[in-house]
């Protein structure tokens, strides 16, 4: 199986409108693109968050329309920038987007990886957290499927990636809660974010997170805590998350690059140090 992740769309209401000297929604359309040009098409398509920037009916049109050209299934996840009522009204064709309550929280069952899609937003505010009761839905959740592999995407990272700013505005209410729920269930073997508009992974409550760069504009690297909040003119990227032989793999996919791959001289020391390797570990789904 292959999950493809985007991230940190930031859609506005102008399709030619333009943020941080980037076009959010030519970006999101260049990654649609880019995904449904993939070989081995990936299964899925996990949005986590920030989908549009203010959270209006508006908005979620443009971004509806977009994703109108995904040939591929796609499920949404809520960041700090979305609003509920406005973003489940724009997708009525994606019932379980309604069926968390005051929440976007769902599951997935029909892949041979479990989706589970979490809420870490709290009202007004820019950082995240989870309440005792999505902790325990959550927990419930996993619960149902102990022995189903399984990622769960929301949106804030849970962890510190030494960004201060990014940091300060992270998952700040109910992470240690959430480690001990993610911890509960060694069946969960990614943890999916958004937020950070770069491509981080860490250990975290026995898994792993894997934070998603952004479709629009990305964060600076810039471990100094002295230094002003920063963007910078990286190319926007995908994950790729692929499920083989019992193992998860993510991969960082580079949107809109010029560079094309080159095929290397099937005469040279490494093939015929390694001449069986296609043999033993065949690309295919599943």
């Amino acid at each position: 199986m292959l999950i493809a992740q985007i991230s940190d769309c930031h859609v506005v209401a102008d399709p030619d409108g333009v943020r941080y000297d980037v076009n959010p929604a030519a970006g999101l359309s260049g990654a649609i693109t880019h995904l449904n040009g993939l070989s081995p098409r990936p299964d899925v398509v996990v949005l986590t968050g920030d989908l549009v920037e203010h959270g209006t009916a508006e908005e979620y049109a443009v971004l509806r329309d977009r994703l109108q050209a995904l040939e591929i299934p796609f499920l949404l996840v809520r960041g700090n920038h979305d609003e509920r009522d406005p973003l489940v009204d724009a997708f009525p064709d994606h019932p379980a987007l309604g069926s968390g309550g005051r929440f976007v929280q769902y599951a997935v069952d029909h892949h041979p990886l479990r989706i589970v899609v979490a809420d870490s937003t709290l009202p007004a505010r820019h950082d995240g957290g989870f309440d005792d009761e999505r902790a325990e839905w959550l927990d419930h959740t996993l619960a149902e499927r102990p022995d189903h592999p399984t990622v769960v995407a929301w949106h804030h990272p849970p962890i510190d990636t030494g960004i201060w700013w990014m940091d300060a505005g992270g998952l700040n209410q109910g992470r240690d809660v959430m480690a001990e729920v993610i911890g509960r269930h060694p069946q969960v073997e990614r943890v999916l974010c958004g937020h950070q508009h770069r491509s981080i992974q860490a250990a975290w409550a026995e898994t792993m997170v894997s934070v998603c760069p952004s479709t629009a504009h990305q964060v600076g690297l810039d471990l100094l805590p002295e230094n002003e909040p920063r963007f910078i003119a990286e190319p926007p990227a995908c994950q790729l998350h692929f499920w083989h032989a019992g193992q998860l793999v993510t991969h960082t996919s580079l949107i809109g690059w010029p560079a094309q791959p080159q095929v290397l001289d099937s005469g040279q020391a490494w093939h015929e140090m390694l001449p069986d390797r296609r043999q033993r570990r065949p690309l295919r789904k599943g």
